[in-house]
């Protein structure tokens, strides 16, 4: 072969060997866009995941709210009481219910009681409780059995116990302390469950009679066992009639 026919084979070669270089790089680029996009379906789905899963495990859940107005004209809350231990009010007004059916020690709703406050998942709640227009409390001790209070100017003040449940109370102000080792949601029907209290659409612990739900400021619509604990969540709840407006507080420094 001439040597220019030898050139002209070897620039084919060459040409050749470059489409094929080409033709490798553009099926990379075609994988890595779909192992992208796979990548990017995936996300999306764990995503999806985890935001359903942060509504039953301590996120902020799907419930159905209604406007205030829904429930017509409403008389202005109770007097608040005066500020208590934790600089909250307490209100001035009997228990909704005692303690003698408290859970004193065994699992309940899968929330158990410890020997010191767990603090991996550490929130606060405030429930007021409102029958036929007047205000009740809601006990100190809740959740914390063998309890040793206090005494502070303010009135006392839970300090120690023999165990704390996840979810306890310090003082009759009606704040809830949600103290858990786990992320998850907790609902008001775990607390119930703890203070040994029915708790349904027509009955709120002793009391009987249709129930209205206030969360946040709205119309809970649905079972108030089923309302979620959620970090500064302000839960009323009215047995009877009158109504009226919920009560708001401010949540102290630490609380």
């Amino acid at each position: 072969m001439s040597k220019g026919g030898r050139q002209r084979e070897q620039a084919r070669a060459k040409i050749a060997r470059l489409r094929a270089e080409e033709a490798r790089r553009q099926r990379r680029r075609r994988w890595i866009g779909g192992a992208a996009a796979a990548v990017l379906l995936i996300a999306a789905a764990v995503g999806i995941s985890l935001a359903v899963g942060s509504a039953s495990h301590g996120g902020t859940p799907n419930h159905r709210l209604a406007s205030l107005s829904t429930l017509g004209p409403l008389r202005p809350a109770p007097p608040p009481g005066p500020a208590g231990p934790e600089g909250v009010p307490v209100p001035a007004a009997a228990l909704l219910a005692g303690l003698a059916k408290a859970a004193a020690g065994q699992p309940m709703d899968q929330i158990k009681c410890a020997t010191t406050e767990q603090r991996v998942f550490h929130i606060h709640a405030h429930l007021t409780i409102v029958v036929h227009g007047a205000a009740r409390q809601v006990p100190a001790a809740i959740g914390i059995p063998g309890a040793h209070a206090e005494g502070t100017q303010q009135g006392p003040i839970i300090s120690s116990g023999t165990c704390f449940y996840w979810l306890h109370t310090h003082a009759a102000d009606g704040i809830i302390h949600i103290e858990s080792p786990v992320h998850r949601t907790f609902t008001l029907g775990d607390f119930f469950d703890e203070w040994g209290q029915p708790l349904g659409p027509s009955q709120v612990g002793p009391v009987t009679g249709p129930v209205t739900a206030l969360y946040n400021g709205q119309v809970y619509q649905g079972n108030p066992r089923d309302i979620p604990l959620t970090a500064h969540a302000q839960i009323q709840l009215e047995v009877g009639r009158p109504l009226v407006a919920p009560e708001r507080i401010t949540f102290p420094f630490g609380l």
